[in-house]
């Protein structure tokens, strides 16, 4: 595919997702964040290791503004970095269960894939309390980490499992907890009852 066909194809897809839009009359779907809960060992352990990583605090503030030229930056991201990593698992990697750590080798595991789409992210300027790394549980039953970005037209899902960024209401999985927007040290618990998840800037 030539650069000008990838970039009409992804200028397409940004088109189609606002004609169509994201939104319900109920308005646009938020998770429903509750208390404080624990942080994932693999997270404690890159945070001692890069202490910055829950160093980040932000006000609390609406989502950032989704607009068709950042739309296609985040499709565009994820479609990047989605290609660029080979699976790998952490046990193949380090001979650890539980590592998190930003891909340097081509290699990765699911978490390793959502910090990297996150770092680009901020990169161009989206706020560290939008870019949130989420645990969920897969249908299988088996643990998985993604990356949720809170925008003004709902919360979506960069996943290495998955080509298309979905919606999160869309997806398969049951979320469990994830990043706080105000704190990225800290952690709070997500009531995953889709048919209650209705407009709510929180």
């Amino acid at each position: 595919m030539t650069k000008t066909r990838g970039k009409l194809l992804l200028l397409a897809m940004a088109m189609q997702f606002f004609a169509v839009g994201t939104t319900n009359a109920a308005g646009p779907a938020f998770m429903h964040t509750g208390s404080r809960t624990t942080q994932p060992v693999g997270h404690y352990e890159l945070c001692q290791q890069i202490p910055r990583e829950c160093n980040e605090r932000t006000p609390k503030q609406a989502p950032v503004e989704l607009t068709r030229k950042l739309w296609a930056r985040i499709v565009n991201i994820n479609n990047s970095i989605n290609g660029e990593i080979a699976p790998r698992t952490d046990m193949e990697l380090w001979g650890k269960e539980e590592v998190w750590s930003y891909p340097s080798s081509g290699f990765g595991d699911c978490e390793d894939y959502a910090l990297a789409k996150r770092r680009a992210l901020m990169r161009i300027g989206v706020p560290a309390g939008d870019l949130l790394m989420t645990v969920a549980r897969q249908r299988n039953g088996d643990g998985h980490a993604v990356l949720t970005v809170r925008t003004s037209l709902g919360e979506f899902i960069l996943d290495n499992l998955e080509s298309k960024v979905l919606s999160w209401t869309d997806t398969d999985y049951t979320y469990l907890k994830r990043q706080s927007s105000q704190n990225s040290g800290a952690w709070v618990t997500i009531n995953d009852g889709r048919s209650d998840a209705v407009a709510s800037v929180r």
